[in-house]
Order: structure tokens, then C-alpha cells, then sequence
């Protein structure tokens, strides 16, 4: 990436660049570019419509022994147990035999039952007898039973939440004395968030307004992001149909296309406006703009995407999805910023340095209104008509179409941000050394870390989710929320015998509550069999995971002996075990792929060794930092019912992917800063000043730009879904540290330390990197 300056991007070039061109082309045939959009869109969004998606999704590892257990369940027992459940708990004082409940309940799992994605397996049924759904023991027995619930594999989340929230419907139905039910199972969940989206829009228009202080110039990017994220979320419907994709990757890639997209217009329309204060005319400004941020964001959007893509050496159907998902939201939020943007300065031209007082009423109303809708408050949604009557009142109303004075631009050197570079820069070795130490304090909870899934004890505690798995806890104990299911084939009279040996030793285990089983596929000749285990504790608990790995370590091969019976620890509370197992030791592989791609990169475009590597390693301290943040909170429960959760492991998908976003966006801020640092040292050859005037330069866009996506991120912690909460923390956290501890005190003093050997780098491999 060459560095250009403000002032001669493409002036004199015999040959002007890519991205020279592809500014001034946008800006000359903007018609046809928004038409194009346009086009495109409707194309993407009808393709969507029609086709539809296909959010097909499991947890499943390669080659585990729950995965060979899955394929004796799906052979012998049509799949039970091996996909998503819920579950339907009823207590009855009367008792659940009691004739009036044995209808009602009946009648209810006869209607469930039309619907054709679930199976339900009845308490009153023989093969609910035989799993043992009634409580038989404690004060509860008797008085507590629960169905399953199976959910057909390829049944959406958002499908199963609604046929969820169906069976809550039918529930209010019955009206019996001392009879009390409740939906259970994250299967069946039902949710009514408040849209995260709306939230951070309406923030974002504020924000943008302060930085800019102008009306036009904060709609461009909030245009540009929306493109952007809207046909992302459509190409993830459209990708679910080839690939599997889980559903909330849509809110992942909304809520990253969101913020990098009104990020990278951002710091295009911040270059167009100085282009224009410093004289040029606005196509020529749009040229500059586009062959210097537009080039940043190039390279910062294909980092993202290149963090994120980065997740394929995972290895796993689920986790490419997801990846995919949301690098396609930022790769088409990218060619929009680099594209549709200069296509709209070239209508907004000028103006975008005009604001009149109507504008910003408006502006602010939109803003209230969006906030209303977001948060579900009826009364703030009003603001969105309040804003087109201010428009319009304001043909007659002359005050309202008054400008506001143009803010007074300071030198770049009597900034406040220059004098904060000078300041840290006179005191580089205290402040690197004190930053640093505060950033691996932050860090040590991650020493503790459990990857894990969360289970529905976590829920609020006056969702039906959480009372039912209460009443389960009650009746059954903490394990019958995701019992074991031992698996395995059986050839003959011996191998019988032998599962109802391990029965036995079962029932004497240490962590073992109860056994049902075994229970063949066919009475008269089974093929197959199994055995339900429910452990003593919960599904989301370390001594569940341990209860797992003795059973297939010590007991089972201690009483199959040398037999050969191949026996799987299987069901969905197992898969998850083997499923976290998997991640985390192919982490360690996908931490050091982007770690070793991003460096290079880095090295390509500022042609420097130690710039990189400085990158990378303040990156790191921020990211483990957000980490040692969600750790507190979500595994240790630290102040989490704020947030309307409690403790648990933490999804063992969660650091990876807040590795890819957050190292991905770091470098964001890392290229739109060092990349106007090295414009400046290329001009003057100043070490030292370079520094403090680059901070200065884009200190006030990196500001907006990070409060724009920690409102962002934040606004998601507003949403039911614990592991989106989790993500909006911990990617807000991350961006916070980011914008202020690193890129305003860590980079200045580092780089005063370095002084010229920052651009340091050996002509060997200078020969060998491509420019």
C-alpha cells in the first residue's frame, strides 16, 4: 500500500491508482453506481425470499464417541436423543395420575404433536414409563412428570422458538386447580429482545452528529452500513442452503457489519471533508478520500476477513458457517464503503459541510424513534412522524431553516490530541510499562477459563425456560435437565447381559443419580440398546464433564472387560463435552494462523519488522484483557445478574470468535492511525513529530469511530441469548481498551521509544515482499 498525503494523492501520477480511479469513477457515474446497488440488492433480497434459508446447524465433532453413539441412535431408535429437545413440565398436587390431568396433558401432547418438526415422548406413554418421566422419588414423587420433546434435525432456532411459543399458547389453555406447566429446554426457548440493531443506530446518529457536526455527513455512513448489513443478513439466508449456518450468525454478522461499516465510511467522509477544507474541489476530494482511507479500508476490511475466515482450521461444518456468515457481512459492507460512498459525496458534494437546524431535529428525532422501537416503548416511536412534520413545518418556519455556523477548525498542533501524543511521548518508558502491567492484570482471570455450554439455568428467572428447568431440578434432581444416553449394539444374549452388569455398577457410581435401561430397540430381537444416565449435577457443571470422561475411562471398559463391546457415552450433553473438547485444542492452530497472516500483511503495507510485531502484541493484551472481562462475568458470575444471566462456562466457541472480530478490528484502528503516522514521516522524515501528528489527525475520527462500536456491540447485551450477550460485551469491552489504552497511550509511547527503528526493515526481506 503506498503511502500518499492529503495534499498529492494522485497529483502529477503518470498512471493514477486503483483506487484513484475507482473514486473519481463512482463520484462521475453515481447514477449508475446507485443504480447498480440498487439492482443488486433487490436481486440478492427477492433471491432470498424465494429460495429461503436452511439453518441446519449441529454441534457434533469429528470422529468423537458421541458421534458413534448418534449414528446407533439414529440407525436403531429413529435418531431419539441425538438432536435439539424440550421439554413439557407439569406438577400436580392432585398427582400426575390424577384422571382430569391425565386428560388435560394428554390432549396438550396430542396438539404438540401436530407439528410435524417434533416427536414427543410422553410420561403416560411405554416408552415414557420405561425412561422414567415421572418423579418416583423425594417429596415431589408422583407429583412431577415431563415429556420430550425432540426437534427434527434442520429445524431452525427461529422455527423452534416459534412452535415453542406455540405450546406456551396452548399451556395458558389449561385452567386446572393445583396443576402448574411450564416449556423447557433452549430448543423451545421463546424471546422477545429488544432490537440491539435499532439500539446502536440511534446512538451512532448521535455520535456522528457531535463528530461531525453535520446532518449529511452522519447519514452517509449510517447509509452505507445499512446497505451493507442488509444484504449481508440476505447472502447468509441465501449461503444457508450450501453450507451450514446456525441462525444467530445473522445477528453476529449485523451487529460486526453494523459497526465497521459506519467505522469505514466514517473515516472516508472524515478524509473527504478535509480535502474540502483545504480547498479541493468535491470530486477531487472523493479521488483523495478514496486512494488514502478508501485504501486503509480496503486493507482493514480484508483483515477482518482474513481473521474470520482464519476459523476454518477449525475444521468444523458449524464454525465455517459462522465464519462465513459474518466475513461476508464485512467483505460487502467494504466494497460499499469503497463504492456506493463516493457515489453518494458525489450528490451530497458540498453540502455535507452545510446543517441547518431542522436537520438536527430531525436527526434527533429519528434517533428517539429508533431508540423506541429498539427498546419496544410505544411513546418514542412517535418521534418518527414529529421528524417529518419538522421538515415540513420548516418550508414556513424560517428559524428552522437557518445554518448553523461552521465549527472552527484548530491547526492540527494546538489539538488536544497532539499536546496528549507530546505528553506520553515525554514519558514513554512509565507509561508503556504501567499500561502494559494494567492490561495483563486484566488478563489473569483468562488462566481460569472453562469452555463449556451453558445450560437453561441461566435463563431469567421468570422465563418458563428457567421454572421448568427448576421443576425438573425438583423432581428429578439437577442431571435429568440433559441425561446421558450409553449406546451400543448388541449380538447376542451376552452383550445383554453386560449392559445389565454396568447398570448395576452404574447405580453405584459416585456422580450417578439414577439409571434407566437397559432399554432394547425391539423387545423380541434387539439389535441395539441403551441405558439413560442422569448424573447428580447439572448439565453446564464441571463435575458433569468429569462424571463423562470416567465413565469412558474407568467404568465402562471395567465391566465390558475384554469382550469387545463397543459402548458410546453419547447423547446431547456428551456431544457438547466432545464438541468443546475439539475447539480447544484446535485453537492454539487458528490463534497462530491470523496471528502470522496478519503480521505479514502488516509488514507488507508499512514495510517495517517491528511495527507488526508491536501490533500484534498489543492486540493480544487487549483481547486477553476482554477476555479476563467476560470470564468475571459469565463464568464467575461477577455482577451477571445486571446483565440478567448468571455464571457458567463460557461457550467454547465465544474467544474464537472474539479473537477473529476483535484482532481484526484492532487493526482497523492500527492502519487508519500508523497509516497516517508513516504519510507524515514519509513527508517530513520526522520521527518524533510524525507520531504526535498522525495521533492528532485522527484521533477525533478514531474516538467516534470506537464509540460507535462499543455503543454498538454494547447495545447487544440488551438481548435474551446469552451467548450474544456475551459477544457484545466482550467485543465493546475489547474495542473500549482498544481506542483508548492502547491507541492513545501504548502506541505513542512505544513508538517514542523505538523512534526510527519503527520503520526498520531488512533489505533481504524487503526484496522478497510484494508492495
Amino acid at each position: 500500500m503506498r503511502s500518499t498525503s492529503i495534499s498529492d494523492a494522485g497529483a502529477g501520477d503518470p498512471k493514477p491508482s486503483l483506487w484513484a480511479r475507482l473514486g473519481g469513477f463512482a463520484f462521475r457515474r453515481r447514477w449508475a453506481v446507485v443504480g447498480a446497488w440498487v439492482v443488486a440488492l433487490f436481486v440478492i433480497f427477492a433471491s432470498a425470499g424465494v429460495i429461503g434459508g436452511s439453518n441446519e446447524s449441529s454441534f457434533e465433532s469429528r470422529d468423537s464417541e458421541s458421534q458413534r453413539g448418534f449414528l446407533v441412535l439414529e440407525e436403531y431408535f429413529d435418531g431419539s436423543g441425538t438432536q435439539l429437545s424440550g421439554t413439557i413440565v407439569f406438577r400436580a398436587e392432585q398427582g400426575v395420575d390424577d384422571p382430569e390431568v391425565v386428560a388435560a396433558m394428554s390432549k396438550l401432547f396430542d396438539e404438540v404433536e401436530v407439528y410435524e418438526e417434533v416427536i414427543v415422548v410422553s410420561p403416560y406413554s411405554e416408552v415414557g414409563a420405561r425412561q422414567g418421566l415421572v418423579a418416583t422419588k423425594g417429596p415431589e414423587a408422583g407429583r412431577i412428570a415431563y415429556a420430550q420433546v425432540d426437534v427434527a434435525d434442520g429445524t431452525g432456532e427461529f422455527r423452534a422458538s416459534e412452535i415453542g411459543a406455540d405450546i406456551v399458547d396452548l399451556v395458558d389453555g389449561i385452567d386446572i386447580v393445583g396443576l402448574d406447566v411450564e416449556v423447557g429446554g433452549q430448543a423451545l426457548a421463546t424471546f422477545e429482545p429488544p432490537q440491539a440493531e435499532l439500539i446502536g443506530l440511534a446512538f451512532a446518529i448521535v455520535i456522528l452528529i457531535l463528530a461531525f457536526g453535520s446532518v449529511l455527513a452522519m447519514g452517509l455512513p449510517i447509509g452505507v452500513a445499512l446497505a451493507g448489513v442488509t444484504a449481508g443478513a440476505a447472502l447468509i439466508t441465501l449461503l444457508s442452503n450450501v453450507m451450514s449456518v446456525p441462525d444467530f450468525a445473522v445477528t453476529v454478522g449485523a451487529m460486526i457489519g453494523l459497526g465497521v461499516g459506519i467505522d469505514y465510511a466514517l473515516f472516508i467522509v472524515t478524509r473527504y471533508r478535509e480535502g474540502l477544507h483545504i480547498g479541493l474541489e468535491p470530486e477531487r476530494a472523493t479521488v483523495v478520500a478514496i486512494d488514502t482511507a478508501g485504501r486503509a479500508v480496503v486493507f482493514a476490511g480484508f483483515t477482518v476477513v482474513i481473521s474470520l475466515l482464519g476459523m476454518y482450521v477449525m475444521g468444523l461444518p458449524f464454525i465455517n458457517g459462522l465464519a462465513t456468515g459474518a466475513a461476508v457481512t464485512v467483505l460487502i459492507t467494504m466494497i460499499a464503503s469503497v463504492t456506493l460512498l463516493p457515489a453518494f459525496l458525489g450528490f451530497a458534494q458540498g453540502r455535507v459541510e452545510v446543517t441547518r437546524w431542522r436537520g438536527i431535529i430531525a436527526a434527533g428525532l429519528v434517533a428517539i424513534a429508533l431508540l423506541g422501537l429498539g427498546l419496544k416503548i410505544q411513546p418514542l416511536v412517535f418521534a418518527a412522524p414529529l421528524a417529518v412534520i419538522v421538515l415540513l413545518a420548516s418550508l414556513a418556519i424560517a428559524p428552522l431553516r437557518k445554518e448553523l455556523p461552521p465549527r472552527k477548525v484548530k491547526p492540527l498542533r494546538e489539538t488536544f490530541a497532539y499536546r496528549w501524543s507530546r505528553f506520553v511521548q515525554h514519558r514513554p518508558w512509565a507509561i508503556a510499562l504501567g499500561v502494559a502491567a494494567l492490561l495483563l492484570i486484566m488478563t489473569l482471570p483468562v488462566l481460569g477459563l472453562r469452555l463449556g455450554f451453558s445450560d437453561e439455568s441461566n435463563f431469567a428467572e421468570d422465563t418458563t425456560t428457567r421454572q421448568a428447568y427448576d421443576m425438573i431440578t425438583e423432581g428429578f434432581g439437577a442431571g435429568a435437565n440433559g441425561p446421558l444416553i450409553l449406546a451400543t449394539e448388541i449380538s447376542g444374549p451376552a452383550d445383554f447381559e453386560t449392559l445389565t452388569q454396568l447398570v448395576a455398577t452404574l447405580d453405584q457410581t459416585e456422580g450417578v443419580a439414577s439409571t434407566a435401561g437397559p432399554i432394547p430397540n425391539d423387545p423380541t430381537a434387539p439389535e441395539a440398546a441403551i441405558i439413560r444416565v442422569i448424573p447428580t449435577t447439572g448439565p453446564q457443571d464441571a463435575a458433569t464433564d468429569q462424571l463423562v470422561r470416567d465413565l469412558r475411562d474407568d467404568v465402562i471398559p471395567g465391566v465390558v472387560g475384554d469382550s469387545g463391546q463397543e459402548i458410546y457415552v453419547s447423547g446431547f450433553v456428551a456431544g457438547q463435552i466432545d464438541f468443546s473438547t475439539y475447539l480447544s485444542e484446535r485453537i492454539p492452530y487458528f490463534f497462530a494462523a491470523v496471528l502470522t497472516l496478519s503480521f505479514l500483511l502488516l509488514m507488507m503495507v508499512f514495510r517495517s519488522l517491528l511495527v507488526p510485531l508491536k501490533a500484534v502484541i498489543m492486540n493480544l493484551l487487549s483481547i486477553g484483557a476482554a477476555y479476563g472481562v467476560v470470564v468475571m462475568i459469565f463464568q464467575w458470575g461477577w455482577g451477571a445478574s445486571l446483565f440478567n444471566t448468571s455464571g457458567g462456562p463460557i461457550e467454547p466457541f465465544i474467544p474464537m470468535m472474539m479473537f477473529a472480530i476483535v484482532f481484526g478490528l484492532s487493526m482497523d484502528y492500527e492502519v487508519f492511525l500508523l497509516s497516517r503516522v508513516k504519510e507524515e514521516y514519509d513527508r517530513t522524515g520526522d520521527a518524533v513529530n510524525s507520531v504526535a501528528d498522525g495521533l492528532a489527525a485522527t484521533a477525533r475520527v478514531i474516538t467516534a469511530a470506537a464509540a460507535i462500536m462499543v455503543v454498538v456491540f454494547g447495545s447487544f447485551i440488551l438481548e435474551e441469548n446469552r451467548i450474544i450477550k456475551m459477544m457484545g460485551l466482550g467485543l465493546a469491552v475489547a474495542i473500549f481498551i482498544d481506542a483508548t489504552l492502547v491507541r492513545m497511550l501504548l502506541v505513542p509511547a512505544t513508538m517514542e521509544l523505538l523512534g526510527e527503528k519503527n520503520w526498520w526493515l531488512p533489505r533481504w526481506i524487503d526484496r522478497i515482499l510484494p508492495t
